[in-house]
């Protein structure tokens, strides 16, 4: 019985929160200046401010 509840429950309501994640990250990222934001943070691994680990 709780096992049936759960499994409608998710797959009604689960289905849209993850549609309402999905487009806030999506909005998120196609905010103004989220493009260089982007690129930074896509960079970082190749960043040379520290003396590398001896």
């Amino acid at each position: 019985m709780l096992y049936d509840s759960l499994r409608h429950f998710a797959d009604s309501w689960g289905l849209v929160y993850l549609f309402g994640i999905f487009i806030s990250v999506a909005l998120f990222l196609l905010r103004p200046n989220a493009r260089a934001r982007a690129v930074d943070a896509a960079n970082i691994p190749f960043r040379d401010d520290q003396d590398p680990i001896k």
